[in-house]
């Protein structure tokens, strides 16, 4: 049941390199700017990942500018967490950090349960299949989750 877009969603992961990163790029062009999107990591310690990077660039979003970063780095740079409406969690790691840093906030924290895809599988191939198959669960449950895409 999809549900009314939110102002603004964080989207966040582990590393901020492809689950996260993908869900923000995802969601900036299928709902334009009905939303204030964001995503980070429970690390910053990785770059954007060139597989999500290529998986994306086949359904027109660009992720080659984007620059990881981590809650803590959010905050410091004045993007309160306890200032966003929804909170969607990618990884269990992220899940529980998102809790523990909104326990004082009054804000959802979703969890969409989406594996991570690096290391699992060997040769390009099969690495872009792989991630392919994690970016269309992710457009997969945006859509079943904020509607229809109002952009193209």
């Amino acid at each position: 049941m999809a549900g009314a877009i939110p102002h603004s969603v964080l989207f966040c992961c582990d590393h901020n390199a492809i689950r996260s990163p993908m869900a923000e790029g995802m969601m900036k062009k299928f709902y334009g700017r009905s939303a204030y999107v964001q995503s980070a990591g429970v690390k910053n310690d990785m770059e954007i990942d060139g597989f999500a990077i290529a998986v994306c660039d086949e359904i027109g979003v660009e992720l080659a500018r984007h620059r990881s970063r981590s809650f803590e780095e959010m905050q410091a740079w004045g993007d309160d967490l306890g200032s966003f409406d929804l909170v969607v969690a990618l990884s269990p790691a992220s899940q529980r950090q998102a809790l523990e840093l909104t326990r004082v906030a009054h804000l959802d924290v979703e969890y969409w349960p989406i594996m991570d895809p690096s290391g699992l599988a060997e040769g390009r191939e099969a690495k872009l299949a792989l991630y392919r198959g994690v970016r269309d669960q992710i457009r997969n449950r945006m859509i079943e989750r904020f509607g229809p895409p109002t952009e193209s």
